[in-house]
């Protein structure tokens, strides 16, 4: 398995020779202005992809499938449902299939909890898109497992920890999991993603997995930065298990 982080939450994953773009974000700096009820009057995205239209255009024309974990803008743009072709197969959780098949896709793959697609075995799992009234207006999240032969990952989504996610990680075992850093809060409420502490707890519970963050210094309501979290791990000893990525980093996840 490979993996390259885009932007925020956007991912190219390969499995065994499979692409799968996962969440794309795909629009210029600042095109999604500014996000509501931030204390900051920043334009969304903060940073561009790092690669030109060009190459993003020709990345686009080698993936075989989309996987999308829900439909906020900041994992599913406008220029995502411009730029990727029709006929691509989208790989989505059941509830959010039908918005996606009215604009316009016609290979719509819905997963209610698990299905076997190109031998790879994916699974929906649950997450949590903060706590109380935000958590409400937030609406449903999930994440996907992906695997295949002696390879997996679990991508979590924009969830906090909380009891599911320790029930996935118990279920599914996977080898690697990513999950979306930053502590994006809004001007009321807690955190609507993982925080550091979060973070190092995923590591204690899954001592036998490596960790990546990913949604970092992409959007306006994070409170994390890269280098914050990165002194958290180090504090805590989980530097050879946890691991921050650079937007257009690629690496090897390997099978242990």
């Amino acid at each position: 398995m490979k993996l390259q982080l885009w932007r925020n939450a956007t991912l190219l994953l390969n499995i065994d020779g499979t692409s799968i773009l996962v969440d794309p974000m795909l629009g210029e700096k600042e095109s999604l202005g500014k996000f509501p009820m931030t204390d900051n009057e920043l334009l969304n995205p903060l940073v561009d992809l790092p690669f030109s239209r060009e190459e993003l255009i020709e990345k686009l024309d080698k993936i075989d499938a989309v996987a999308i974990t829900h439909l906020h803008p900041d994992h599913w743009d406008a220029q995502a449902v411009q730029l990727i072709d029709k006929a691509t197969p989208i790989l989505c959780p059941e509830s959010i299939s039908d918005q996606i098949i009215q604009q316009g896709f016609k290979n719509v793959i819905s997963i209610k909890d698990q299905i076997l697609w190109k031998d790879i075995d994916i699974s929906i799992t649950k997450g949590q898109h903060g706590t109380g009234e935000i958590g409400e207006k937030m609406g449903a999240v999930n994440g996907f497992v992906f695997k295949k032969d002696n390879q997996s990952v679990y991508i979590v989504g924009d969830s906090i920890w909380y009891n599911d996610i320790a029930e996935e990680i118990d279920k599914h075992e996977p080898q690697h999991i990513i999950v979306a850093g930053g502590a994006a809060t809004f001007s009321i409420g807690d955190p609507i993603i993982m925080t550091s502490e979060d973070i190092l707890k995923v590591c204690k519970h899954a001592p036998k997995a490596m960790i990546w963050v990913t949604h970092l210094e992409a959007v306006s309501h994070c409170k994390e930065n890269r280098a914050f979290i990165e002194t958290k791990i180090k504090e805590k000893g989980y530097e050879s298990q946890c691991f921050i990525l650079k937007d257009g980093e690629e690496t090897e996840l390997p099978s242990h």
